[in-house]
């Protein structure tokens, strides 16, 4: 039987294991802090054969889904790119951080 298995921002760095049909959801929030609005690039597969991205999408605001579904075994990874969004008058630091999770389809 297939299941979801839900991605979060805490859950970079970590690896999951699916099986073929699972899908795999990623929820990345944006956040503000200072008037800086710190927002995210929609996830993507390392290798779509292994695991294909079904839908996906962001917010105006910043916020990020996808859902990706096991097509055969293998390993990739799943990453996105938050980056710094300014208010007007604000300097954003020259920093991007990246969300990777590595996920194992059997």
């Amino acid at each position: 039987m297939a299941k979801r298995i839900v991605l979060t921002n805490p859950d970079s760095g970590r690896s999951v294991s699916a099986s073929t049909g699972d899908d795999i959801e990623v929820r990345l929030t944006h956040y503000r802090e200072r008037g800086l609005n710190y927002s995210w690039d929609v996830p993507q597969s390392s290798d779509s054969a292994v695991l294909r991205r079904t839908s996906g999408g962001s917010t105006p605001a910043g916020d990020a889904t996808a859902i990706f579904t096991g097509e055969k075994a293998g390993t990739v990874t799943l990453s996105a790119a938050r980056r710094c969004r300014p208010d007007p008058g604000n300097i954003c630091p020259l920093v991007i951080s990246p969300w990777r999770v590595t996920v194992t389809v059997q």
